[in-house]
């Protein structure tokens, strides 16, 4: 985790700290939380042990490998180049060598700025993660030390000797993948898994029956006169 990453993580411990001593009268309630003043949490953990935070460690992993093979393509790219543009040399004149020399060169600190441009991307979107994990596991948090009834969450990292302090990463780590799991602002809301009850199927309407035509009767005949 990044400097800034500590930094956050830290403010946002104290947030929690002074949102909670506003609730003096918090008690633990019977979920495995015990009552402390004071709680350790380990954000290292959270964010290397829960589904929120693999999966954000997966997207960057992804990302990175992603950029990886794109530096080793252009690499291997450029070097073709360069090797096709010294087998020009001996049958090219100073003067066009010089401006294909010039076009090469000018070519590689393109790639080179966008490929730096590409990595301090990355390392931006990696300290936001952590940032964005830490807001998006603040409500947990909240609640777990309301019930511990506690005034202060601290960085267990930074804590050298301890008394009465109750480490709650394990049950952090739990509760996130209950409530959270590794939905992500964005996601799409998840399939109502129960089917819909199968409404019958109304029959097609039928035509009513058209009344056969009526056959024509011979009319009678009026009795010959005598």
């Amino acid at each position: 985790m990044t400097c800034f990453g500590l930094a956050v993580v830290r403010r946002v411990l104290v947030a929690l700290s002074l949102l909670c001593a506003a609730v003096p009268g918090a008690v633990a309630q019977d979920m495995g939380v015990i009552e402390s003043d004071i709680l350790l949490i380990d954000p290292d953990r959270l964010f290397a042990e829960t589904q929120l935070g693999l999966r954000m460690t997966s997207a960057l992993h992804a990302e990175r490998e992603a950029l990886i093979a794109r530096n080793r393509e252009l690499e291997a790219q450029l070097e073709a180049e360069e090797k096709a543009l010294t087998d020009l040399r001996a049958e090219t004149s100073p003067e066009e060598f010089r401006k294909l020399a010039d076009t090469f060169d000018s070519k590689v600190q393109d790639i080179r700025r966008e490929s730096e441009r590409r990595a301090r991307d990355l390392e931006r979107n990696s300290s936001q993660a952590t940032v964005q994990f830490m807001r998006l596991i603040e409500p947990v948090l909240v609640q777990i030390m309301r019930e511990a009834g506690a005034a202060v969450v601290m960085d267990s990292r930074n804590v050298l000797l301890r008394a009465g302090a109750i480490d709650i990463t394990d049950l952090a780590i739990a509760r996130i993948d209950e409530r959270i799991g590794d939905a992500m602002p964005g996601d799409a809301p998840p399939e109502d898994a129960t089917p819909a009850p199968d409404t019958p199927e109304q029959a097609p309407e039928e035509d009513p029956e058209e009344d056969p035509p009526a056959q024509d009767t011979p009319a009678e005949q009026a009795p010959a006169g005598d």
